[in-house]
């Protein structure tokens, strides 16, 4: 085990399962509601457990065996990477899989679950991308990342040259030159950027 900021702390596992199943629980009774209303055969109110309940069943028990073999993978291996939502992922899907009744389907299922929130939690558990360092603020970070892209006004004319909103020092100067050059206009002293 490592020491200071990096020992693992356990889990509850069987705590976690039991409001994940709850949360899971009430979006499968929602969906469950929403099946029940589009049959075409009217079953009642009481249809959201008679008729399409195993939606219900199957949400409560995924959202269990996905978050107790997550948090008892993690316990058992005293570490918290992306494999422990892999495994919790696998059997999630099973779970899910086992409503069609097929073996291809129980592993189908497992497997695609696993690679899916494996892959999400390794890469960062966020859909806004991956933060490395959660101990930096985001706007220093941001500001440090300007600050250091930022490249002199020298570099940007040479490769992209004067003028179109690019007006480096001395620039008016060269600019009534090119003019009185070109075209034989005097252009007046009057500084039109700064």
């Amino acid at each position: 085990m490592a020491s200071g900021d990096d020992q693992y702390h356990p889990k509850d596992a069987l705590k976690e399962a039991a409001t994940a199943s709850m949360i899971t629980g009430s979006a499968g009774a929602f969906i469950s509601a929403v099946q029940n209303t589009l049959t075409k055969r009217n079953h009642g109110p009481w249809g959201v457990f008679t008729r399409t309940g195993s939606t219900i069943v199957v949400f409560t028990i995924m959202g269990g065996a996905y978050e107790f073999t997550k948090n008892a993978a993690a316990n058992l291996r005293e570490k918290d990477d992306s494999l422990n939502p892999a495994l919790g992922g696998l059997f999630a899907g099973a779970v899910m899989g086992l409503k069609r009744g097929t073996t291809p389907s129980v592993l189908g299922f497992g497997a695609l679950t696993a690679v899916v929130m494996g892959t999400y939690h390794y890469t960062g558990a966020a859909l806004t991308g991956y933060k490395k360092d959660k101990e930096i603020d985001e706007f220093e970070r941001k500001q440090f990342l300007r600050k250091n892209r930022r490249v002199p006004i020298e570099q940007t004319v040479a490769e992209l040259g004067e003028g179109r909103g690019i007006y480096p020092p001395g620039y008016d100067e060269r600019r009534k030159e090119r003019i009185k050059e070109n075209y034989g206009i005097d252009v007046p002293a009057k500084s039109t950027h700064s």
